[in-house]
């Protein structure tokens, strides 16, 4: 056989990225020369399927295999030319072979991923893109680091990229593996300032635009991933990570209608997939199609019976008790010694859920103590932060420091900020404000965490820096908050309620930048409360609930610094306590309407029959006039609240 130029076989391997049909051409004249040359032959069948032309790739491809069973590149092309012709079984199998030669094909892990993601094996396609993050990685030097995420050590990842930044030029690829690393251990903030410098550095950096879409995403930041997902959907419209991400930052948006096409359209394409119909039933979840969320979460269930978020979404969905058969379902899936620590706990906090419907509690408890001890662990709360946050907020925010700034801040009153603990009636409450002609309801939202995060100054800790920001550096705050809201404000009313419960450690702040808002506290038992955050596995935040004694001293300071805001703000907090709401429902609510400076309207008592979307865990309890079912429900489980009331210790009798 003729000898094939090495320098024109390269060339035409470049141009199969880039001009598929030009390097056919070049691989055409060069099997002119020598007809038998596997290597050109290989470069033909791969422009073929880039062209679409899966059937002639494969006339190649099936040969060449048979002939050179080692060749990893071959198998890898076979792989892609059977996946491309919908042949998903031999695709899988070739990928695999092709892998088994040689393990540094990212091109083949993503296609063998992407090809177990249709068929709907999550284990298998999630190992599959964490193999394709490894094998991407080119710099032998970020080789340990990658082997060491691979391997879920993300601490001992860290260590080693820090150490690798701190001796080079800080590069892209580095950064996002530090982000990777930073986030699997919760430091989403650390992890979106480091994927904004890959991006600064590297603008067609994708990787990094993607990862850093899904921190936003994590940390509630629909509108800031938005714009990322947007650029990333638009480039590639059928990926399925890039549309999945999409629905979830719509429907964070409130752009429902948006989300469910998305969700639709994928489920469409992936019918296998359980995480999508997972998605799918949160968002039907939200616009109240609770037969159909059912639904969603059997079909997930269906799918991938070990997947302890579908049995757990289930449950939550408190419309009705779990049935006989899903809870033997779930008591199966926990004897199995491979589920992973996610799965056992949201199983536990199923089990749980399923065994106190039927009275159960002793059992119960047992599940909702697992399920959080499993969730503690994997979070890095500290206690002794917030009891410095208070401290710090307590000595800083007297009565002459809001007198010497009176008149400061945006004028706006559209605020109404409802904090408190989860779990303490915020939802009902807002349900009810919701029902008025005036005010619209929205979500949790994160803004004013993240612009106290963002204020920081030499040697000084929030909030203390508050005392150096000036009057029109308190009203452009104010008017930045305004601004990052007015996504989730779509029609058009005058008030906007922001639910987010730990705000309580902010109420200082919202004085200063927004005077006028209103400020509702919505309180309830200590042991109501904490007892309920307790057995309730949040989607994110509140990492405080896991533990009896971080959950009681929590609700210690929460109460003390109130206790603090009423005294150098007297009157400016509207305090609802739970217990006497649903005693005493008309008196409340006409209280409650007269601190927002709103006229009574009937609907507001009527609050179950309006049908707005609703995110938080009570969505259900909210769509039903008021019940006393619950209200003392933690008296069946006081026996093992020891560590609650310890830790509580006088706000257990002066919490009101």
């Amino acid at each position: 056989m003729a000898a094939t130029p090495p320098a024109t076989l390269e060339q035409a391997s470049v141009l199969l990225a880039t001009d598929p049909a030009e390097a056919g051409r070049m691989a055409n004249q060069l099997l002119r020369a020598a007809p038998n040359d596997p290597r050109a032959a290989l470069i033909l069948a791969s422009a073929r399927r880039r062209q679409g032309d899966a059937e002639a790739a494969l006339a190649l491809l099936e040969p060449l295999a048979r002939a050179f069973p080692r060749a990893a590149l071959t198998h890898y092309e076979l792989g892609a030319a059977h996946a491309a012709r919908g042949a998903d079984g031999p695709a899988i199998a070739a990928l695999r072979h092709a892998l088994g030669l040689q393990r540094d094909l990212p091109e083949a892990w993503r296609a063998l991923g992407d090809l177990l993601f249709r068929a709907g094996d999550i284990v298998g396609s999630d190992a599959a893109y964490a193999e394709h993050a490894r094998a991407s990685v080119r710099d032998p030097l970020l080789a340990p680091a990658a082997d060491a995420l691979l391997a879920g050590d993300a601490a001992a990842a860290e260590r080693l990229l820090r150490a690798h930044l701190n001796a080079r030029p800080a590069g892209p690829d580095a950064l996002q593996m530090l982000a990777d690393a930073l986030a699997r251990q919760g430091g989403l903030s650390g992890a979106a300032g480091l994927l904004e410098r890959a991006l600064d550095l590297d603008p067609a950096h994708d990787g990094a635009r993607f990862a850093l879409a899904d921190v936003l995403f994590r940390q509630q930041k629909g509108a800031e991933a938005l714009p990322l997902i947007e650029t990333l959907f638009a480039a590639d419209p059928s990926n399925p990570a890039f549309r999945n991400l999409l629905a979830a930052c719509q429907g964070l948006v409130g752009d429902y209608d948006r989300a469910i096409e998305l969700y639709e359209a994928l489920l469409a394409d992936f019918p296998k997939q359980p995480r999508i119909w997972l998605n799918y039933g949160h968002t039907l979840r939200t616009l109240r199609r609770r037969e159909e969320a059912t639904d969603a979460y059997l079909r997930c269930i269906d799918l991938a019976p070990s997947l302890g978020d579908a049995y757990w979404s289930l449950a939550n969905l408190k419309t009705a008790p779990i049935s006989a058969e899903i809870e033997a379902q779930m008591a199966a899936q926990m004897r199995r010694d491979d589920l992973t620590s996610d799965d056992r706990l949201h199983l536990h906090y199923a089990l749980g859920k399923a065994l106190e419907d039927r009275g159960d509690h002793t059992a119960a408890f047992e599940n909702f103590r697992a399920g959080a001890a499993l969730r503690r662990a994997q979070l890095s709360y500290d206690a002794a932060d917030v009891v410095a946050l208070t401290a710090r907020s307590k000595a800083l925010f007297t009565k002459g420091f809001f007198a010497a700034r009176d008149g400061a801040g945006s004028a706006s009153d559209a605020p109404i900020f409802i904090v408190g603990l989860p779990r303490s009636g915020s939802t009902l409450i807002e349900q009810i404000l919701a029902s008025h002609s005036a005010v619209e309801g929205t979500m949790e939202l994160p803004d004013i965490g993240l612009i106290a995060a963002g204020l920081i100054g030499p040697g000084k800790a929030y909030p203390d820096v508050i005392a150096d920001l000036s009057a029109s550096d308190l009203a452009a705050l104010g008017e930045a908050y305004l601004a990052r809201t007015a996504i989730h404000r779509r029609l058009g009313r005058a008030h906007f309620i922001d639910k987010m419960p730990n705000n309580f450690l902010h109420v200082g702040l919202i004085q200063l930048i927004l005077p006028n808002a209103k400020i509702i506290d919505a309180r309830r038992h200590p042991l109501g409360s904490c007892f309920s955050a307790f057995k309730q596995h949040f989607a994110y935040g509140h990492a405080f609930s896991y533990d009896q004694g971080d959950l009681g001293r929590y609700y210690r300071d929460y109460v003390d610094l109130m206790a603090h805001v009423d005294t150098v703000l007297p009157g400016r907090v509207c305090r609802v306590i739970y217990e006497d709401l649903v005693e005493d429902t008309e008196t409340q609510v006409r209280r409650l309407l007269d601190h927002c400076g709103l006229p009574f309207e009937p609907g507001c008592l009527t609050f179950y029959e309006n049908d707005r979307p609703v995110r938080t865990v009570s969505s259900e309890q909210v769509r039903r006039p008021i019940f006393r079912d619950g209200l003392d429900l933690w008296k069946s489980y006081e026996p093992w609240l020891g560590p609650l009331k310890a830790a509580l210790g006088p706000a257990l009798e002066t919490w009101r």
